[in-house]
């Protein structure tokens, strides 16, 4: 998504575009609401359109009253001409709404009544606008020009973030769009959302409220934040509410939820589930274990060399794997346009990760051969996962995916880790394997590491076996359909393979071997708008074997929507 990878630090701007920034990952998951994806592919039904802009009556509304108040709080003449002119605009957009939903090429529905998730979002600002926060009046006596300025920027910051998420969506949309597009659908609504007017809108709110929370305290700048963050989610609600006529690619676990079609998920470990890479957890609990124990000493290494051991064998791998690469893409800015040009090169991709794998399996075997991670206690390993620490959204997801199939039977992690001890209790923590994994082992005697390893995953081609494997022994009936989720070289051939190949926080180094071998990235929202409409226009989707194209996310949250729908309970709307 072209504007979420724009975005400047969390931290500069105003009070608006803070908080528009740190709540970025909930904005995005507007995008993944089977009405949003619907809209943009221009499949979604008129009558599912129709309805959700009918809703706008009882937001403009709304937006009219809660302006109203502000005024009367406000106690500068510039800002309270501000509000005014804010709030003439609204009733005028509610005077013309009909006549530019004709203009949008639709008969204005006749008839509507308030959705709940419209009301939720409406009661909560006329509760703001009048002065209460959490359901409850404000202890302070709202007498004073300066308490009466606190309300004013606590009623613009509960209408903020509905203005700007808006226009995100439909820039998002526009994105993708074509700019000679015509034939799509709702390509006038999406204009109007979109317009520089609609923006310049947008933005005066933004400004107001940046300028009535200049005397705020710390404390007061809080409620503006919890006020701001509630608005949002409440208007992900409405959008993930509604309801849609026609059968959505997301969520993808309701697409393929049947013993015909069952869904599996595979994923890789370190760094695209967790936020440090596993080896160098090992490694400093092998170096605590050396030092804890009185007396001892590996073979050949004092213990004042350990820690230095273990940096050599870093360094080492660091070095000899940037050297293959190099060696890969000797001349990669005259090469990757052609070889792109000539579509996915399979076979150059798996001659190189082969040589990949070389590099793998040497640093691998220094390890084992080092004896470095001999005394390792197993108990302080499993102890050591349960405080592993994920990605944001990460173990939430795999929690709630294992709740959805009531089992882990599909659902696998395929990694290099040294050791499956150390994954299956981050994942369980102190409970019942809740995944199936497939790893490297430590080798125990009594319960110590004795520094050997059972090496079963060393390279993409071991973990593409796998993947093979699990993929033919759940047929039943039919082809399983597939999500792979991966951040490294090493997911490569699994992420082809895959129905849905999904890379979060794409590397540098996976992007530039992807390229130049004639895979393309492409943001997952982008992605799963083409896929609805092959979707709407066969009934199915296409599964002709290996494709070039894998899709890019930022974060947990997006897939956590794409997979299993809404997140922090938002409902997923029913397909009829």
């Amino acid at each position: 998504m072209v504007s979420l990878e724009a975005e400047q630090s969390d931290h500069e701007g105003g009070v608006a575009k803070r908080l528009w920034n740190k709540f970025k990952n909930e904005r995005a998951l507007a995008l993944y609401s089977p009405y949003v994806v619907g809209l943009a592919s221009g499949t979604l039904n008129p009558a599912s359109f129709l309805h959700c802009i009918s809703q706008d009556f009882y937001l403009l509304q709304a937006f009219a009253r809660a302006y109203e108040l502000a005024e009367e709080y406000a106690d500068d003449d510039e800002d309270k001409e501000a509000i005014v002119k804010l709030r003439k605009r609204v009733l005028k957009r509610l005077r013309n709404q009909d006549t530019l939903i004709s203009e949008w090429g639709f008969e204005p529905p006749k008839d509507h009544v308030c959705d709940d998730a419209r009301a939720k979002y409406t009661e909560f600002l006329m509760e703001t606008a009048s002065g209460k926060v959490g359901g409850e009046k404000f202890a302070v006596k709202i007498v004073t020009p300066f308490e009466k300025t606190k309300l004013a920027a606590y009623t613009l910051s509960a209408i903020s973030p509905c203005m700007r998420l808006y226009s995100f969506v439909s820039r998002e949309i526009q994105a993708l769009l074509d700019p000679d597009e015509s034939k799509h659908i709702y390509k006038k609504w999406l204009n109007s959302l979109s317009s520089e007017k609609f923006e310049a809108s947008a933005s005066r709110i933004e400004d107001l409220l940046d300028k009535l929370s200049i005397s705020l305290t710390g404390e007061e700048l809080d409620v503006v934040e919890r006020l701001y963050h509630r608005a949002m989610k409440l208007e992900l609600e409405f959008i993930w509410s509604q309801s849609v006529v026609q059968q959505t690619i997301v969520p993808f676990s309701i697409l393929h939820n049947s013993a015909e079609d069952n869904l599996i998920s595979l994923c890789d470990f370190d760094l695209t589930c967790t936020a440090i890479d596993s080896s160098a957890l090992l490694a400093e609990l092998a170096i605590v274990a050396a030092t804890n124990v009185s007396g001892s000493q590996l073979p050949g290494i004092p213990l004042s060399d350990i820690r230095t051991t273990w940096s050599n064998l870093f360094s080492q791998y660091v070095e000899e794997y940037q050297q293959c690469i190099e060696s890969i893409m000797p001349n990669e800015a005259c090469i990757d346009n052609s070889v792109q040009g000539m579509g996915l090169d399979y076979e150059g991709l798996c001659k190189a990760l082969e040589q990949i794998s070389e590099v793998e399996k040497r640093a691998t075997s220094r390890v084992i051969h080092s004896n470095v991670l001999k005394g390792l206690n197993m108990a302080d390993v499993k102890r050591a996962g349960e405080h592993l620490t994920f990605q944001d959204g990460c173990k939430r997801f795999f929690l709630d995916l294992v709740e959805r199939k009531k089992s882990a039977a599909d659902i696998h992690v395929l990694s290099f880790c040294w050791c499956g001890d150390l994954i299956n209790s981050a994942f369980s923590s102190g409970k019942q394997n809740l995944l199936n994994v497939h790893s490297n082992n430590l080798v125990y005697e009594e319960s110590i590491s004795t520094g050997d390893m059972t090496k079963t995953m060393e390279s993409p081609m071991d973990k593409l076996r796998v993947y093979n494997e699990i993929t033919k022994s759940s047929e039943n009936g039919g082809k399983p359909s597939t999500v792979y989720i991966g951040g490294s070289v090493g997911d490569l051939l699994c992420l082809l393979e895959a129905d849905v190949g999904i890379v979060i926080g794409l590397s540098t180094s996976l992007k530039r071997l992807g390229n130049h071998f004639g895979i393309s990235f492409v943001p997952l929202f982008s992605g799963l708008v083409s896929k609805q409409k092959e979707l709407a226009e066969t009934g199915s989707l296409s599964r002709n074997g290996r494709s070039n194209i894998l899709y890019t996310v930022s974060n947990w949250d997006e897939i956590y929507a794409f997979i299993l729908g809404a997140v922090d309970g938002h409902p997923v709307p029913p397909q009829r």
